[in-house]
């Protein structure tokens, strides 16, 4: 299902209708998790100890037409340098929840005040290919937000169109060699920009969540 002409007041119904109201159990989660072996033609083997993670999935409030706010991090990162992201990372000790992670890091990272976003529930975690269990916090902007960028973590942020990512003829099923094996992954080319990877794989399970019957 094509999900055309999202307007922010169906999306945030939607979202009362189809997300997760609470965190999931990462315990249960982990025993079949989503991810990037999902695209992969070999057996899954849960890690062990993977480590927490929390993003914040924000959708600004146009009253026009929603947008996703992404970043692009800074080229200075040992690691994932360059690529376009969700604001988030590591769930810490002193994060008292997913929510208070995803609102930190997002703090941390592009100056979002957690005043300007109001939670809409929670997507299924996502296992990366680097073992990291993501719990994506999906959150509504209020348009007005002002961002500060940590210049240590972030070179720029940018808005998509909602109805943009939402369409799944933009969702590319690509491939590339990564330690000597074929990868798969999705891939949401936009303009000069190239959404890929984990962020392209949230996406895409945020249009499976929302839009397919």
């Amino acid at each position: 299902m094509r999900a055309d002409c999202v307007a922010t007041s169906d999306f945030v119904e939607r979202a009362a209708a189809r997300l997760r109201p609470e965190p999931p159990d990462l315990s249960a989660a982990l025993a079949n998790p989503n991810g990037d072996h999902a695209f992969q033609d070999e057996p899954f083997e849960a890690p062990r100890n993977p480590k927490h993670a929390a993003v914040l999935v924000p959708i600004v409030a146009h009253p026009d037409e929603p947008a996703v706010l992404l970043t692009e991090r800074a080229t200075s990162l040992r690691q994932h340098s360059g690529q376009i992201a969700f604001p988030g990372g590591r769930v810490d000790e002193d994060d008292s929840s997913v929510l208070a992670a995803a609102y930190r890091e997002a703090e941390e990272e592009i100056g979002l005040d957690r005043n300007f976003v109001r939670p809409l529930g929670y997507l299924d975690p996502y296992l990366s290919t680097t073992g990291y269990l993501i719990v994506p916090v999906v959150g509504l902007v209020a348009p007005e937000y002002n961002l500060s960028l940590n210049p240590g973590e972030v070179a720029d942020v940018f808005e998509v169109p909602l109805n943009f990512l939402m369409n799944p003829a933009r969702h590319e099923l690509q491939s590339r060699e990564w330690k000597g094996k074929l990868r798969r992954y999705y891939a949401m080319p936009y303009g000069e920009r190239y959404i890929w990877g984990v962020t392209a794989g949230i996406i895409r399970n945020l249009y499976e969540k929302m839009y397919e019957a």
